[in-house]
């Protein structure tokens, strides 16, 4: 269980987490959405204990985040960013195997169980075929893919996702988030995501929280929360929500009524 409880965080004198509240269930999806400058990622850092809480608490089935050292918390979260600041040097299967430092012997030696689960990773994550490669040479979705693989060699029960389909074509946005779904079913984790993309939320969360100026304005499953109401005054932009015709979560549309259409030339 990820919970996190009246949280308030920053950075300097500016205040950007008001007053947060929320939990994640092992087994289950929670997306953050919300405008740009709404402290999505911000969050992540919060709750990953990257950033210390000004004011509240985020609890990792019981520990305290902010009082364990990275390595305790390594044990409990694992946190996918977005595709920036990877080793350049290492291989792929280099990067992966950096997951697995928080359950290495005080040698710093990777074992027989190690290598398993860094194989398992990025087979999992599609990236297996990439492992000799250095990671200057993966393009931006290869990349992400990688982050993926490194967190799930990790062996965490909560995953804490950063915008995890930025740089992923159609394909590979489907792929991963089938996967992350996947994880959360098969090994009760607990998945703390932001994304931008609503229908992404819509499809592929059991929950929805929807951050506004630094605070949480709405909690709740996908059809309570993506409102044409809601998502219109957020985003100011018109928009229409109806049924998925195949998923019957809300789809969000723009007001093509407000849109020239295009002319064939």
């Amino acid at each position: 269980m990820l919970s996190i409880q009246s949280l308030s965080a920053g950075y300097g004198s500016r205040l950007v987490l008001d007053d947060i509240t929320l939990s994640v269930s092992p087994g289950e999806v929670l997306a953050v959405i919300g405008p740009n400058g709404a402290g999505k990622s911000t969050l992540i850092r919060a709750v990953s204990g990257v950033l210390p809480p000004r004011r509240g608490s985020v609890h990792a089935f019981g520990e305290d985040v902010s009082r364990l050292s990275s390595m305790q918390r390594a044990r409990y979260l694992a946190v996918v960013p977005q595709a920036k600041e990877l080793p350049n040097a290492f291989t792929v299967y280099q990067t992966v195997l950096l997951g697995r430092t928080p359950h290495l012997t005080w040698l710093g030696r990777a074992g027989e169980s190690d290598h398993r689960r860094v194989k398992l990773a990025l087979e999992r994550t599609l990236t297996l075929e990439l492992a000799d490669r250095r990671v200057s040479e993966l393009s931006g979705g290869e990349q992400q893919r990688v982050l993926l693989a490194r967190a799930l060699a990790q062996d965490t029960p909560i995953l804490l996702l950063d915008e995890p389909t930025t740089h992923l074509d159609l394909q590979h946005q489907s792929g991963l988030l089938n996967l992350v779904r996947q994880l959360s079913a098969e090994e009760d984790l607990a998945i703390l995501m932001v994304v931008h993309d609503l229908n992404l939320a819509s499809v592929y969360a059991d929950r929805v929280a929807l951050l506004v100026g630094g605070r949480l304005q709405a909690l709740g499953s996908p059809k309570e929360v993506l409102t044409a109401e809601a998502l219109s005054q957020v985003y100011h932009v018109p928009v229409n929500v109806i049924p998925h015709p195949d998923y019957n979560t809300p789809l969000v549309l723009p007001d093509g009524r407000l849109v020239s259409p295009v002319r064939e030339r």
